[in-house]
């Protein structure tokens, strides 16, 4: 367990990356008896510089909910992040590639809650009560630490979250089978990823009842109107200077966005 200073100065350490787009050293390597704890109290104490500096809490991300991203990343158990409204980018965006260090993309659901969910104890019958509605999205995903990363640094760089773009249509929960929703990942011309979102723990709804069930004995309530990410079902795609991102969700449309 690392104390409070140590801490501290991995926080100071991922801010300067965020402000440089510049990768910093992982903290597994810095500090070998980082625990995941330590890993998730440093994550938080980034959101709450954001915050300080302006910045909104709007939600949770979920990561790592599929065999994919899994093996990917090679971990073996979700992850998971906050959502700030600076990173909300509106669909068709052209964004500089700049703004990122090594940007990647994913495309999975969001639920946007309806009422307030905490755990312990929450289900899938639970999650799919409190959702008001599900977005198809891309999800913008930077590591501001090197690798080779482990469930440490993933963790502690706030589960790579970057950016979040909505788009397609909306839709009540119970008005899909969202276990079948398809997204095809084109980058420009090109199919580069398809999946299925039962990828996610067999249900995208599991996902944010994991999320519920981790963060609720510390207190944590999802908040109405809060927007929770439940996990990619398909692996990271890289993007470049010129790339065009879209993700199409067939019958929930599409979103996309370009790096200039």
């Amino acid at each position: 367990m690392l104390d409070l200073e140590t801490r501290q100065s991995i926080v100071d350490s991922l801010m300067e990356a965020h402000r440089t787009k510049v990768q910093t050293t992982r903290p597994s390597a810095l500090h070998s008896d980082i625990e995941v704890e330590d890993s998730y109290a440093i994550s938080g104490m980034v959101a709450e510089r954001f915050q300080q500096q302006g910045a909104k809490l709007i939600g949770h991300k979920v990561g790592l909910t599929s065999l994919a991203m899994q093996r990917s990343s090679k971990i073996d158990e979700p992850d998971y992040g906050y959502l700030l409204d600076n990173m909300l980018i509106p669909d068709g965006a052209k964004i500089p590639r700049s703004n990122f260090a090594v940007p990647r993309v994913e495309l999975e659901l969001t639920f946007v809650l309806g009422s307030p969910l905490q755990g312990p104890g929450i289900g899938l019958i639970d999650v799919m009560r409190a959702t008001e509605y599900v977005v198809p999205s891309i999800e913008i995903i930077d590591a501001r630490v090197d690798e080779p990363r482990q469930i440490y640094d993933t963790v502690a760089d706030n589960g790579a979250a970057a950016g979040l773009i909505l788009g397609g249509t909306p839709v009540r929960p119970h008005d899909a089978d969202l276990r079948t929703v398809g997204g095809v990942l084109y980058r420009n011309a090109d199919i580069e990823e398809t999946g299925l979102a039962c990828g996610v723990l067999g249900h995208p709804a599991m996902g944010i009842a994991w999320l519920a069930n981790k963060i609720g004995p510390l207190g944590v309530t999802m908040e109405p109107g809060h927007m929770v990410l439940s996990g990619s079902f398909v692996r990271p795609v890289w993007a470049e200077k010129g790339d065009t991102i879209r993700a199409d969700f067939g019958d929930l449309g599409s979103v996309a966005v370009q790096f200039v």
